[in-house]
């Protein structure tokens, strides 16, 4: 076959795969900032699109490295490398029908490694290492949750209430001779201070998944040796951008409606948790996801907020017939914070419910599912055609 054919091939199955992670990590990135009415859909993907390339052309280098050659210990040919990236975007294509965003860095890993153990050349060590992470990431998020909503949110959320006013954010003051900024006419300083914190979190999680994201969709093609690391970059960038300014814009509207109801500073916690945790392990080059980081701190968060009732003691005991409130992280800032093992005021009690408990078990049950299945496929489809 043709090599360029062979390459245009796996070129557009690298789009492909960045297409769609553009549509669902946009979403995960901005859709807290767009939800408030604090930033608009096309200004999202702009943004979107630059930090995912500095996220990618930095620390997503790394992830780039162990996706090309540290899984496996030869080269991925090109031929192999496009049948891997079809793989990718079949992970992707189920989850999509399920409604579950995959972490793609998974379905990534469980490719190549189905490719090693068909052609005996898996790094059984790399992969261990990897899959420990994957082990310990959401319970890490998970504890870092539960400590900041258990000790520090309530807090938070009497001190820190994030709204959009009616009007624009800022206006110019034409009095002078030069025009100078000044708070819109609705404006408060703590809304200007929220905007801003908002804005540079949704910057910081573009960053993070460009670093985790762009190794994904063109590693395979990378350790082939067919393109760059630097075109190769640009070509998942734009993949990625161009998912944002299309798909994303639903994914925008509607993240976190199945998987969890909560305010703007819950969300911009898990956002800060979630972005840590994931740029931390991509520097040091660890394939991994926002996904499975976002998902764990936001139960986390609510099991945290929700166990306040109850001390230490008695929550690893189960000897408590408190009453739990597990949407306590809707509450309004002004309602009364009790103390640690003191009951709930009836304002927390008679929040709406924190998170739905079947998504989770559907998330965590695609996180098994969506690595293992691509490590079966390519394993057979590899095992069926070693001339690949």
């Amino acid at each position: 076959m043709d090599l360029t054919a062979v390459l245009l091939a796996g070129i557009v199955a690298s789009v492909f795969v960045g297409f769609n992670i553009g549509g669902s990590s946009t979403g995960i990135a901005w859709g807290p900032a767009v939800g408030a009415g604090l930033l608009r859909k096309v200004t999202a993907a702009a943004l979107m699109t630059f930090f995912v390339f500095l996220g990618g052309a930095t620390v997503g280098r790394n992830v780039m490295e162990t996706l090309s050659g540290d899984i496996i210990t030869i080269e991925i040919s090109l031929a192999a490398g496009v049948a891997i990236l079809f793989f990718i975007g079949l992970g992707i294509l189920v989850a999509n029908v399920f409604g579950v965003p995959v972490p793609t860095s998974m379905v990534t890993v469980g490719s190549i490694a189905g490719l090693g153990l068909a052609t005996n050349t898996l790094n059984f060590e790399t992969i261990t290492w990897i899959i420990s992470w994957w082990i310990v990431t959401p319970v890490l998020g998970l504890w870092i949750g539960a400590f900041i909503g258990r000790y520090i949110y309530p807090e938070l959320n009497r001190r820190f209430e994030i709204r959009a006013s009616d009007g624009p954010l800022l206006s110019l003051d034409r009095t002078g001779t030069v025009p100078r900024p000044v708070l819109g006419p609705n404006t408060t300083g703590q809304e200007l201070t929220g905007t801003i914190v908002v804005f540079v979190i949704g910057c910081y999680m573009a960053f993070s998944a460009g670093a985790s994201n762009v190794p994904n969709a063109v590693a395979p093609l990378v350790s082939s040796g067919a393109l760059a690391p630097n075109p190769a970059i640009i070509i998942a960038t734009a993949a990625i951008g161009l998912g944002g300014f299309t798909i994303a814009r639903r994914t925008m509207e509607s993240v976190g409606s199945e998987l969890s109801d909560i305010p703007l500073l819950a969300a911009l916690i898990v956002m800060i948790t979630a972005a840590t945790i994931t740029t931390l392990l991509s520097w040091a080059g660890i394939p991994i996801s926002l996904v499975m980081a976002s998902v764990m701190t936001i139960v986390g968060l609510g099991w945290g907020r929700a166990t306040r009732p109850i001390t230490a003691r008695e929550a690893i005991r189960g000897d408590t017939d408190a009453e739990l409130a597990m949407g306590a992280l809707t509450t309004e800032p002004d309602a009364p914070i009790t103390k640690i093992g003191e009951e709930e005021s009836d304002e927390a009690l008679d929040a709406g419910n924190l998170f739905n408990p079947r998504a989770i078990v559907k998330y965590v049950s695609m996180w098994i599912i969506g690595p293992a299945m691509s490590t079966i496929l390519a394993y057979g489809f590899f095992v069926a055609l070693p001339f690949v």
